[in-house]
């Protein structure tokens, strides 16, 4: 039975993998400033790998359901992928899906890291990438757009004094909420569907919370079983978190919906599956087959220590003192390592026919993503964050003075004030060039 009208499309491949990644138990959780160990596994985790070729090449597109990923284990595995495959490594995106229910990414010095696992997951995922690339079958690329609303809202709220804070208390949101989905469903000559891409920005930490002790993909993994519930077990979907630095999935108004939990992580996994679904089943297959990428490393100044911040750390370290309560800052502050340093920033582009995919290397904030997309030459723009390395939160110029969570300079923000600009000014620059 076929469902397009195939004659006239280019020639284009895809292939999908997808192998389980899950930690052992007793490893120490991703995404708070306290120890939450995890005690047993609510859902796995898994390695989501597409690989598309086209005319120019391959590229890779890698989903890790974790919180983030540290650029030492990227450029490890992208050395493997091109070792085993011979596709090089600013072809390769590797992203993470956020999850707030994975295993800790680094040692810290309160929360423990299993170092042994971490040291073999670049293998894992090269080897996930060549079962992905041995399976390239001709393939019909079917891109498609939606809008997703009410499934979250902005987290960071002005305050009458100017200032922002990380909280529903204040005069008003902050910061725009990205409702736009995008999806690329993967057919067989037949039009049969063996692989999804979903592209949605929104934090994925509704499942467990402060208090979660279990290992879980949280709601993207209920996006990619859903999407295989559709269409079949063999059907892999690969969840590209776009730019939700200053999001939550917090409803901002009355509702009798089950606002967090494994409610809500099932209500809002079935609602973007099905927007994918919806439509890219009512969506024209895409007729453009060039592939090419592009990737750059900018060179960005670490946020310095000023007299201001070891100010504000000493009151904050008295006041600990008094309290016995635990500042983070200080914390954060007696174990900062790069005043005076350059980070090596990567900043990838690449093109899949009608669609540029771009990969940023922290917790984004919304503009930057809205900024990317709006002036960018593509039919679809697919943004990806947390993608080839991690380097926290990137707010905008103006928030990162503000004093709210994600834009914290220490706490949750690492970059220079202007690094946010810096990389999305590149961005753009290389979807040209492209």
């Amino acid at each position: 039975m076929a469902f397009f009208n195939t004659e006239g499309l280019p020639s284009i491949k895809a292939g999908v993998a997808r192998h389980c990644i899950t930690p052992p138990i007793g490893v120490s959780l991703y995404g708070y400033f306290h120890d939450r160990i995890g005690t047993y596994v609510k859902d796995d985790l898994f390695c989501h790998v597409m690989v598309i070729q086209g005319d120019g090449g391959k590229v890779v597109l890698v989903s890790l359901d974790m919180g983030a990923i540290r650029q030492e284990e990227v450029l490890a595995a992208k050395k493997l992928i091109t070792e085993k495959t011979g596709i090089p490594g600013e072809n390769v995106l590797i992203c993470a899906t956020h999850t707030h229910t994975g295993p800790v990414i680094s040692p810290t010095s309160f929360l423990k890291c299993n170092l042994e696992w971490l040291g073999a997951l670049p293998g894992r995922i090269a080897d996930t990438v060549k079962e992905a690339d041995d399976k390239l079958q001709d393939a019909i690329l079917v891109p498609a757009r939606t809008i997703a609303e009410d499934v979250g809202s902005n987290r960071v709220t002005r305050l009458k004094n100017g200032m922002e804070k990380f909280s529903h208390e204040g005069i008003g949101q902050a910061g725009p909420v990205d409702k736009e989905l995008q999806a690329l469903r993967v057919c067989n000559m037949e039009g049969e569907t063996f692989g999804m891409l979903v592209n949605f920005a929104q934090h994925a930490d509704n499942i467990g919370g402060a208090t979660a002790d279990f290992i879980s993909a949280d709601w993207p993994g209920q996006v990619w079983r859903t999407i295989a519930q559709v269409y079949g077990e063999h059907v892999i979907t690969v969840f590209l978190n776009g730019c939700c630095g200053d999001l939550n999935m917090t409803i901002d108004h009355p509702t009798r919906r089950v606002r967090n939990k494994l409610p809500r992580n099932l209500s809002m996994g079935r609602a973007l599956a099905g927007l994918a679904i919806s439509a890219t089943e009512q969506a024209e297959p895409m007729e453009n087959n060039k592939v090419s990428a592009k990737m750059d490393f900018l060179d960005i100044p670490f946020y310095t220590r000023d007299a201001a911040m070891f100010a504000e750390v000493e009151k904050e370290r008295a006041e600990s003192a008094k309290t016995g309560k635990l500042s983070y800052l200080v914390v954060q502050n007696d174990n900062w390592k790069h005043d005076g340093e350059i980070a090596h920033v990567p900043v990838q582009a690449m093109q899949c026919g009608d669609i540029i995919f771009i990969g940023l290397p922290g917790e984004v904030f919304t503009r930057w993503g809205l900024e990317i997309k709006h002036w960018s030459p593509a039919k679809f723009t697919f943004v990806v964050e947390l993608a080839n390395g991690y380097f926290n939160y990137i707010p905008t110029t103006d928030q990162a003075q503000r004093g709210a969570y994600g834009a914290k300079p220490i706490l949750s923000r690492a970059l220079i004030a202007e690094g946010g600009r810096i990389i999305a000014d590149r961005a753009q620059t290389l979807m040209y060039e492209l």
